[in-house]
């Protein structure tokens, strides 16, 4: 391209530039340089070339005497340069072809997103909805009615064998009472009793799903590993729900009935209501079915990491400690009862550790600390 020349740089000696014919009849050299004919374009040129200009031919005597034809020229061909230029930033705009992966790893990550904008990953491919704190209040309100309908609908069923259960709960307490039976001193104490009664019957029978919606309101804060104990660990809750029970009907109420009925002497008569009796041990049955919960609670939080083997076992002085408290708290105030309650907890106790070493999440620092221990 003819570089662009300042008219004060251009040779006084060169004869001026013709002007650009505007009628027939032009001077001859001004034909001759019109007639002349344009250059072949040179193969691989981007650009054509600038039309107009006389620099552009390839006549050697107008080099140097057609610098204003050169400068027109020139700046056609600035301007196409410019053009060029002008475009190049479009060139890089335009999006460059995605690969075939790229294309598909796009595609996922946008149909993820759009699919469940407000989800997350619980690492085994399984996406959990987040929920706010009216979410998980709805979600307990749910859980609590089915349960409460569950229980009612036991009550129901159970009431038709109150009598039945009546005997049966005041059975360890007869052997102390003396004439044989109860008594109660308001007119509707028994129709009262007998509906406890029934509602008690219809929560111990309906445990097993009360369990089961209790564990499915934690279920989506689990993983799809750790979901799978919900059903085992609904199972379980009943049954030991069931058997601390059974054990402090069989095992720890008689103990109680009798060291109470040991201060019956000629000035003092035990004559106990039906309504204190019956407190008493639905006390005791309820305590005790809780504290027998102590071995699943403590694998639940070995399996999530919040509690080790190791940890358990260091701070076994305290659990001695606190089951002689929760015993002496929760049961009648004598000795034997809160023993009977605190030696079982201990056990419990133990069986967690082991629940904890066999069935805890394992990571390096409890890994080190339990053999530390061993």
């Amino acid at each position: 391209m003819t570089e662009d020349r300042k008219p004060e740089e251009l040779d006084p000696t060169a004869p001026e530039a013709p002007e650009t014919p505007e009628a027939p009849g032009a001077s001859g050299e001004d034909s001759a340089v019109q007639a002349t004919p344009a250059p072949e374009p040179v193969a691989g040129d981007d650009a054509p070339a600038p039309a107009g200009g006389a620099a552009d031919t390839p006549s050697a005597d107008a080099a140097d005497g057609a610098d204003a034809d050169g400068d027109a020229g020139g700046a056609g061909g600035t301007g196409a340069a410019g053009d060029s230029e002008t475009s190049a930033p479009e060139a890089d705009i335009a999006p460059r072809p995605e690969t075939a992966a790229e294309a598909a790893s796009g595609a996922e990550s946008g149909g993820a997103s759009e699919a469940a904008p407000g989800a997350k990953d619980d690492g085994d491919g399984e996406e959990l909805q987040e929920m706010g704190l009216l979410g998980h209040l709805e979600e307990l309100r749910i859980r609590l009615t089915r349960a409460a309908i569950a229980v009612v609908l036991g009550a129901c069923v159970s009431y038709a064998f109150a009598e039945h259960l009546y005997r049966f709960i005041i059975d360890p307490l007869m052997p102390f009472v003396s004439g044989g039976h109860l008594i109660y001193t308001s007119p509707a104490e028994g129709f009262i009793t007998y509906i406890k009664l029934a509602a008690v019957a219809g929560i111990f029978l309906t445990s097993p799903y009360s369990f089961y919606q209790m564990w499915a309101f934690i279920a989506p804060g689990l993983y799809k590993e750790e979901k799978r104990y919900i059903a085992p660990l609904a199972m379980a809750s009943a049954m030991l729900f069931v058997g601390g029970a059974l054990f402090s009907y069989y095992k720890v109420t008689p103990l109680a009935y009798e060291f109470f009925s040991s201060f019956d002497n000629e000035f003092m008569v035990m004559l106990p209501s039906v309504k204190e009796s019956l407190a008493m041990g639905l006390k005791l049955l309820f305590a005790f079915g809780i504290a027998f919960e102590l071995p699943l609670v403590i694998f639940f939080l070995a399996r999530l990491g919040v509690v080790s083997s190791a940890g358990l076992r260091r701070s076994r002085k305290y659990a001695v400690l606190g089951a002689f408290i929760v015993g002496a708290l929760l049961t009648p105030p004598d000795p034997a009862s809160q023993c009977l309650m605190a030696i079982p907890l201990v056990l419990l106790y133990e069986i967690g550790i082991w629940l904890a070493h066999f069935f805890g999440k394992k990571t390096a620092p409890a890994a080190e600390e339990e053999e530390a221990a061993a």
